[in-house]
């Protein structure tokens, strides 16, 4: 296994001091980086370890925060927080912004390459730096198939991938025709990939805590989304390598 370096890194955004996880490969050189967003519980160790195995692959990892260190184990205190969050593309996208700029001014850290994914609340963040014209190499999304204001994903620069659960009923089939419809209208390079019989955060391991109705995971699809993920990385931020 390869050596990889950790920190946590503090940075401000929303008004909070947000705690993230920073993960290195070994070496002193530049590499490509990613920003990795987590579902609206917030930033745990699932995503750490993800960050962690990024960081194994050669990249520079900063899994983000989005609750100021908090991880909101209560259903109706996460929805109170991330509906209005989610309603609400310029503080989404100051989120994002902080956060960036924090992978960006790593040293190690590759500023013409980098990747932004994240996993609900997350990955509607990774989708709205896109839609605000960030310079990126790609997006991926997982059950975050949020549409945005009308005509801003034509400043999308870079592929989009999504992933969501066929039985998803946070994100709905009219979900996903909307998301479609505006990436295609905007021209941009996308993919949707339906997990076929999963529920919404199929991808994350069974928590301990309450969950909101049609929340389950799935271990063969959890695995298929992550090989996805690692593939879209590669595509657009090693294929020249």
């Amino acid at each position: 296994m390869t050596t990889i370096t950790t920190r946590t890194v503090e940075y401000l955004a929303d008004g909070l001091t947000m705690i993230g996880h920073l993960a290195l490969p070994a070496g002193a050189d530049r590499r490509p980086a990613v920003l990795l967003g987590p579902e609206g519980m917030g930033l745990s160790d699932v995503e750490r370890r993800r960050a962690d195995a990024l960081a194994e692959l050669g990249y520079v990892a900063l899994a983000f925060d989005l609750h100021g260190g908090r991880y909101l184990d209560d259903p109706e205190e996460m929805l109170a927080r991330c509906l209005p969050l989610l309603a609400d593309p310029d503080r989404m996208r100051d989120i994002g912004h902080a956060a960036l700029d924090t992978l960006r001014a790593e040293p190690r850290t590759d500023p013409d390459r980098i990747a932004a994914v994240g996993y609900g609340t997350g990955g509607a963040i990774a989708l709205e730096l896109g839609r605000a014209g960030v310079d990126l190499r790609a997006i991926g999304t997982v059950n975050g198939l949020i549409t945005g204001r009308p005509g801003e994903a034509a400043r999308i620069r870079c592929p989009v991938w999504a992933g969501v659960g066929s039985e998803d009923p946070i994100m709905p089939p009219a979900q996903r025709e909307a998301f479609t419809a505006e990436m295609q209208a905007a021209g941009v390079d996308w993919r949707l990939m339906v997990y076929g019989g999963a529920l919404h955060a199929f991808h994350h391991p069974p928590v301990d805590h309450a969950a909101l109705p049609g929340v389950g995971h799935h271990p063969q699809h959890a695995q298929r989304a992550w090989h996805d993920v690692v593939d879209l990385l590669t595509e657009c931020l090693t294929s020249a390598e």
